[in-house]
């Protein structure tokens, strides 16, 4: 083992902490504009009806997600070339414009179809910034783990989107709760994305006292041009990111229907009160913070790729069973059942799938890869589903509609997962590991 301070438990410890403080509060910052998707729709979309105020709503969800590869590319290429602290400090700021300019909007009564225009381009900040985010502190991570313990190393990643997804639906159905629907409207809905504002300096500091993990190569000499990290992985590991990007459907597609479509359909499908299905997305949050460490262990043991195929087999088995009993009894009891019992799933499939991404390319490409494939991943089946969802069920008239969509995506998934080598317990910087 290293003698670096970051390979020690104590180091490691450290890293932990700093990277899940930071990363839980951008995905708060992110991820609290989709529990907010009823009320920004009547604000910002007020001339469409209820269906299409939800629709636009969840489209501009999704347009944060349009720039998650052009925020992987980039910056996981600046994670490559000046370090992985340095740009984990760079998101978080640009998180923080992004809730910025969201906070302070104004809505379209106050100055029209500006409105919307303005939110839209805060969800691409910070859907540029996310794009980066998971890659680059995802491999800090990996990189301060040992062959042993990557697993439980990368588990912390998946834990901070599950607090700050937690911290997002508790602060919103409080809000729900304890204000009335006017006040809610008229300056409620803000409060939210001021917390995320107000405590984004205290992430960017605790970030830049983190340890590096990559040793920053020196210039190339005069003339010679370096190819770019981005260039390298697109044309030594094309077909290796091809199929982690496949991989990548059933886990985000679930994600995002369970985490932040579900409370959306309770409140629409099912008539449930906000309160209620706020608390039903926390029980997602809780469950991917409290059990994503435990999951870590458990992939170190047995391997990623056991765990990611017979818990996507356990989601494809229940998702109908768990919808069709939802409609038939909606009651907070079901809905926090069906929840929780996707959460688990998701949890079991989503620790070893973040942990496979970084340990299949070489270290000094490592984060441009993780934030290729995660990102166009997230983008393309995940940021959408709970549009794509809506969509669904009314097209379709039928609200089981999300479960045959989670389905298809669960077994199409599966494909992808067997095309890929696991690495468990191998050193993947020693050379012909990664790969």
């Amino acid at each position: 083992m290293s003698s670096s301070p970051t390979h020690t438990r104590p180091g490691r410890r450290k890293t932990i902490v700093a990277t899940t403080i930071g990363n839980a509060l951008e995905f708060f910052d992110f991820t609290v504009y989709g529990f907010l998707a009823l009320t920004i729709g009547k604000l910002f979309f007020p001339t469409f009806n209820s269906y299409g105020q939800l629709l636009l709503t969840v489209a501009s969800f999704g347009v944060g997600f349009i720039m998650r590869p052009l925020g992987g590319i980039v910056i996981g290429a600046y994670a490559d070339r000046a370090g992985r602290k340095k740009a984990m400090t760079l998101t978080i700021f640009l998180m923080a414009l992004g809730c910025l300019l969201i906070a302070a909007a104004p809505t379209y009564a106050q100055i029209g179809v500006a409105a919307p225009l303005l939110i839209v381009l805060a969800r691409l900040i910070q859907g540029f910034s996310a794009g980066g985010e998971v890659g680059a502190s995802t491999t800090l991570l990996v990189e301060h783990a040992t062959p042993q313990n990557r697993g439980y190393m990368a588990s912390w990643q998946f834990a901070s989107q599950g607090l700050g997804i937690l911290l997002g639906a508790v602060v919103v159905g409080l809000l729900s709760y304890t204000l009335t629907p006017q006040a809610m409207e008229s300056w409620g809905w803000r409060v939210p994305f001021v917390i995320g504002l107000a405590i984004a300096p205290v992430g960017m500091y605790i970030r830049r006292h983190l340890e590096e993990s990559l040793e920053i190569a020196p210039p190339p000499p005069a003339g010679t041009r370096r190819e770019s990290s981005i260039s390298e992985v697109c044309r030594l590991h094309g077909r290796k990111v091809l199929n982690a990007i496949l991989t990548m459907v059933g886990g985000t597609a679930a994600a995002y229907v369970v985490s932040f479509y579900m409370p959306t359909y309770a409140i629409r499908e099912l008539g449930m009160a906000p309160p209620v299905a706020l608390f039903g997305a926390a029980i997602t949050g809780l469950l991917s913070f409290a059990c994503a460490p435990f999951v870590g262990l458990w992939a170190d043991k047995v391997g990623r790729k056991p765990l990611i195929l017979w818990s996507r087999i356990a989601l494809a088995v229940m998702i109908y069973p768990g919808f069709y009993w939802l409609n038939a009894s909606p009651t907070p009891a079901v809905l926090f059942t069906v929840v929780g019992l996707l959460s688990i799933t998701l949890v079991i499939q989503s620790v070893p799938g973040i942990t496979m991404l970084p340990e299949m390319f070489p270290k000094h490409v490592r984060a441009s890869g993780m934030s290729l494939v995660y990102s166009v991943g997230v983008a393309l089946f995940g940021g959408f589903s709970p549009f794509i969802s809506t969509w669904l069920v009314n097209a379709t008239g039928n609200k089981l509609a999300p479960a045959w969509y989670l389905l298809a995506m669960t077994l199409v998934s599966l494909i992808g997962l067997y095309s890929l080598k696991d690495h468990t317990g191998r050193d993947i910087d020693k050379p012909g590991n990664a790969g």
